[in-house]
């Protein structure tokens, strides 16, 4: 059967959105989307380790969890992948760019633990994706990802000259803003 990567990405990336439609990766979302500049590079940060993190981990689960027959380790494998990715990253961020990774702060670290790259790496194993296939759907991912990121992140900026009534001020207005954008989102799956 022939995949029709132009459904794959839109899907990906509006339809079974990582975080807005499986809630995947919300401490990152939440912690990082008060300002722009910072949503945007880790918006960055989380397309490069997921697309490798699915390239990597589609390897290593075809090459060497299923050639051994040790698909068990499936999880601790990947997630061993993704830490090594992230150290990366971070290292690159702090010589090469340091007054992101300074506004990042503990939120680059946690991408590791970001159930959104990790739970990625598992969908592209349950759904039987080939390399090419991982690929598309890991990069869309994480562009869906950084979509919603950086939309939250202006309407947050927004909320610092609006007028919030005070039981509302800080993380519950921004509960409440994440759950009406994940309901726009749910509006693309009846588009199907």
């Amino acid at each position: 059967m022939e995949t029709d990567f132009f459904a794959l990405i839109i899907s990906a990336i509006f339809i079974n959105n990582i975080l807005l439609a499986k809630f995947l990766g919300n401490c990152p979302f939440l912690g990082v989307s008060k300002n722009m500049d910072t949503a945007v590079g880790m918006s960055a940060a989380v397309v490069f380790v997921l697309t490798l993190a699915g390239i990597i981990t589609w390897v290593v689960d075809h090459y060497i969890l299923a050639t051994f027959k040790i698909e068990y380790i499936q999880t601790l494998a990947f997630i061993l992948v993704i830490a090594t990715l992230v150290q990366f990253v971070e290292l690159f961020l702090r010589k090469s760019i340091p007054a992101l990774y300074k506004s990042l702060g503990i939120f680059l670290p946690l991408i590791t633990t970001n159930c959104a790259v990790l739970g990625t790496a598992i969908i592209n194993i349950q759904e039987d994706f080939s390399l090419l296939e991982t690929v598309v759907f890991s990069a869309a991912s994480a562009t869906g990802f950084g979509l919603a990121l950086v939309l939250f992140a202006g309407i947050r900026e927004r909320f610092e000259i609006a007028r919030i009534p005070k039981p509302l001020e800080g993380t519950g207005i921004g509960l409440v803003t994440a759950g009406l954008l994940a309901l726009s989102f749910f509006a693309f799956k009846g588009m199907i």
